[in-house]
């Protein structure tokens, strides 16, 4: 007979390049964690944040974000994978939309394609525009085939065949010849639309990253021990570990997601329905747009690849915490993209690093007081930093705090032009955003980014040094799902939409009904893609009202565009969005108590928790368990009732 089953306890975790967050829900209180994150193996990092938390592994619900398929994809570190296309058509991943990055240059640099030609594999499997199927592969095709895969040293396999979306049993045929030897990739699950070439990266990057994360999160869920895992998605969204590998391209914007989640329920409850994000972590910093909720897209790119699966619209520099400081050739300073990372980390941490980074110079200036502990255990050292930046100030013939402002100047330089891109180079003022911070160093910098942009409210939320583990907690499961659809937007109507949508609908149901949500509690909402005939892009519009499906394109071309064309206007693809609901529907303020460490400065310490109604002005700094907000001269900061900080100019 067995006993009633162990109450479970919600664990968010966010794995960075410097740190691992952790935002647990126990008895009613959100507590927080801070390690340093473990490069070699993120699941150790992962047990000594659930040990700090004194949580037993079999006995919470952990929901994940993770970089590990982002890492393989920019290091060059994915799974070796055989490419299975039609006849006449193995180069189509070189030869891509023979777009170039320096568009004038008579000679071109070389850029190695994402397969190697010896890995590309040629089958006579072709499906024609209108559905047709032109040419079926025989067993003894298949059986060469596979033979050839298994001697190229592939460890996994795509198969993107033209127009697969159209004839998804061509693919699978292949699929079913192949799958009893390696893990398969096919286009027409991994991304059913037009474009065979942005459907065929992201069956390759699928292909590419599944074997890994797989593998990562069959070592985290051993770890776990019969503790359940789920893991964010790029649309802000969780799934299931289980069903997390066959769908690998859809993590690789994994743990910057959870932010955006958390930074949306929190200004939707503030009312400000508009911000300018910028989430500054040890290694980056990323930017975003929100109105109202994390806003996708289907044009990111991870390095130098499109990926046209649904994730958040955000731009990604590399200026974090522990970005490096140098000198370069013409002996000017310049901070990044190169990181100190985790281990050593920067100077200020006491664990060999030898590099000046800008925490290290925040340190330095006094923002950031010595007697703080990040994360309440890892002390700063303050000779350490000084030395560094010592070196640093001597090859740039400068003084110490001159170098260290300088530091910071640039650093704030790079994180003011992408704010920029996110929102003036997209015809948003930002001086009519609210710009809210977040991540362990973005408190640290707030001010100085919303004067360089004439912005004059900002927000640090509370927990905001861990609101991307936060943001796993209060996400909510769900897909991002779609499906082509090219027809003159004159003959549909909401028997062909219907009938559109049922395949998804049904999909949703179902994986999302695996992970025990219950049909009934889904939100479905459901999106069309349309364009004028002839263009190649599209602009996605709801799918409520068939009839007015034309006027309202037309509309939203002007819109965004300036402009309407007397042309005629066709549907391109259908798109669902299902979501359950929210794990945590309300974040509970914050109950606990920060001990100001003792200070001789000339700034004035302040615990968050303890701020008045009538808040402090700047020059101060604010200080909580897991972020430190330099109040800069000429600022207020007040605390709402639920711990939030707000400031104004």
């Amino acid at each position: 007979m067995t006993g009633p089953s162990r109450p479970r306890t919600r664990v968010g975790c966010d794995t960075g390049g410097t740190f691992t967050d952790f935002v647990a829900l126990i008895d009613g209180r959100l507590t927080t964690a801070k390690v340093l994150s473990t490069p070699d193996d993120p699941a150790r990092a992962i047990l000594e944040g659930l040990e700090q938390l004194g949580l037993a592994p079999d006995a919470v619900d952990l929901v994940h974000g993770t970089t590990v398929g982002t890492n393989a994809v920019l290091e060059d570190r994915g799974a070796p994978v055989a490419f299975v296309t039609g006849t006449g058509f193995s180069d189509l991943l070189a030869l891509g939309r023979q777009n170039r990055d320096a568009l004038y240059a008579l000679d071109q640099p070389p850029v190695d394609p994402p397969v190697p030609p010896d890995r590309c594999f040629e089958i006579d499997a072709r499906t024609a525009a209108d559905g047709r199927r032109l040419a079926t592969p025989t067993p003894e095709a298949l059986d060469r085939l596979k033979r050839a895969i298994a001697a190229s040293g592939a460890e996994a396999v795509a198969i993107n065949l033209l127009f697969s979306w159209l004839d998804p049993e061509l693919e699978q045929q292949l699929a079913d010849a192949l799958a009893d030897s390696l893990p398969v990739s096919c286009s027409h699950q991994v991304l059913p639309e037009i474009r065979e070439y942005e459907r065929g990266i992201a069956t390759w990057l699928n292909a590419a990253i599944g074997p890994r994360l797989a593998g990562y999160l069959k070592r985290l869920d051993r770890a776990l021990a019969g503790g359940r895992l789920a893991v964010m998605q790029s649309s802000s969204q969780t799934i299931s570990a289980d069903q997390a590998a066959r769908r690998a391209v859809h993590l690789l914007l994994s743990g910057p997601a959870g932010g955006l989640a958390a930074a949306a329920q929190i200004g939707n409850g503030l009312g400000e329905d508009r911000l300018l994000t910028f989430d500054m972590g040890g290694t980056s910093t990323d930017v975003a747009l929100l109105e109202g909720r994390p806003q996708l897209t289907r044009e990111g790119r991870i390095g130098r690849y499109p990926v046209a699966v649904p994730m958040v619209d955000l731009h990604t520099i590399g200026a974090g915490g522990g970005s490096i400081a140098r000198i370069d050739a013409g002996g000017l300073i310049q901070v990044g993209p190169q990181s100190a990372g985790a281990d050593p980390g920067p100077a200020c941490y006491g664990r060999g690093g030898t590099e000046v980074t800008v925490t290290d110079a925040n340190l330095l200036l006094g923002r950031l007081p010595a007697g703080v502990k990040l994360g309440g255990r890892h002390a700063l050292d303050l000779g350490a930093a000084r030395a560094a930046m010592q070196r640093l100030a001597d090859r740039a013939e400068l003084d110490l705090e001159t170098a260290a402002r300088g530091v910071l100047r640039i650093a704030n330089e790079h994180m003011s032009r992408a704010l920029r891109v996110m929102s003036a180079e997209r015809g948003v003022n930002p001086s009519n955003c609210t710009l809210a911070s977040f991540g362990g160093a973005g408190g640290l910098h707030v001010c100085d980014l919303a004067e360089s942009l004439a912005m004059r409210r900002a927000l640090v939320p509370a927990r905001s040094g861990v609101l991307s583990a936060l943001g796993m907690l209060v996400a909510e499961p769900g897909r991002q799902l779609t499906a082509s659809l090219l027809a003159a937007a004159d003959a549909i109507d909401v028997d062909r939409l219907d009938a559109a949508f049922a395949p998804l609908e049904i999909q949703a149901r179902d994986e999302l009904g695996a992970e025990g949500i219950d049909a009934d509690r889904l939100t479905l909402e459901r999106r069309v893609a349309c364009r004028y005939r002839g263009q190649s892009d599209a602009l996605e519009l709801p799918a409520d009202a068939p009839d007015a499906l034309i006027d309202a394109f037309h509309a939203a071309h002007e819109a965004a565009f300036g402009h309407r064309l007397a042309l005629p206007v066709e549907l391109v693809s259908v798109r669902l969005d299902a979501r359950g609901p929210a794990r945590l529907s309300r974040v509970p303020a914050p109950d606990d108590r920060f001990e100001v460490p003792a200070s001789d400065g000339p700034v004035p310490l302040h615990a968050r928790d303890a701020l008045h109604d009538a808040g402090v002005a700047g020059p101060a700094i604010v200080l909580d368990a897991d972020a430190t907000t330099w109040v800069a001269e000429g600022w207020t900061a007040r605390r709402t009732p639920d711990g939030h900080l707000l400031l104004e100019r």
